[in-house]
């Protein structure tokens, strides 16, 4: 009989676990990725913002709403897997972008700065995480608004998770024009991003080196 009576509470434990979430599940990989970090905490705070009305001065509450679900899309992505990103150079001369470091490279930065050809695209599911350009550049696109900036000193240009980023220039202008406003605008020492100070004629004198798939 007590024979039984262990089987019992045993074959309970055994369905219990079967079917019960276990609460010592590991937590997906992609929480403790730095960016989707970043994207949790911003939304927060814009939602925590809204509510409270504690919009800073300048700020339209149709860009908080149009900020939060950027960013409610950008962690939507992050979680389902779609958080690779694309970018494509129509600027007429090689551009260069980042990308992950490569699996023997002795790199301590975050990532890899490699150079894109005019008229070329980064490849499916290598993830581009921005691009990098010097300073003089005039560049169109940085902000919503749309207006054309000269950057006094070199930048890394963040872009969301799952975006296809097209910079080409203007034929009258001369400015790059950008098709999405980048997540976050970085200079030297803001991020762990190697951003150099070389000038628009070092870029673009770079031969492309863009890895194929299966050279990464």
């Amino acid at each position: 009989m007590k024979t039984f009576k262990v089987l019992i509470v045993a074959l309970a434990l055994l369905v219990n676990l079967l079917f019960a979430q276990p609460s010592f599940a590991d937590r997906p990989k992609y929480t403790k990725d730095p960016h989707y970090i970043e994207v949790t905490q911003t939304l927060d705070k814009l939602i925590k913002a809204k509510e409270s009305q504690e919009i800073d001065a300048g700020t339209t509450p149709e860009e908080i709403d149009k900020k939060i679900a950027e960013l409610e899309f950008e962690k939507y992505a992050i979680e389902t897997g779609n958080n690779w990103s694309q970018c494509r150079n129509d600027t007429g001369k090689t551009l260069a972008v980042y990308g992950p470091n490569r699996k023997k490279s002795a790199s301590s930065y975050d990532n890899t700065i490699y150079f894109l050809a005019d008229g070329q695209a980064t490849e499916t599911e290598w993830n581009c995480e921005g691009i990098y350009l010097p300073s003089g550049v005039t560049v169109t696109g940085l902000t919503p608004n749309g207006q054309a900036q000269e950057l006094t000193s070199a930048v890394a240009l963040k872009i969301a998770n799952g975006t296809q980023l097209i910079a080409k220039t203007n034929p009258d202008t001369k400015a790059i024009e950008l098709s999405a406003v980048p997540a976050n605008i970085f200079k030297s020492g803001d991020v762990n991003w190697f951003i150099p100070n070389v000038s628009p004629e070092f870029i673009a004198a770079r031969v492309p080196n863009i890895p194929m798939p299966e050279e990464d």
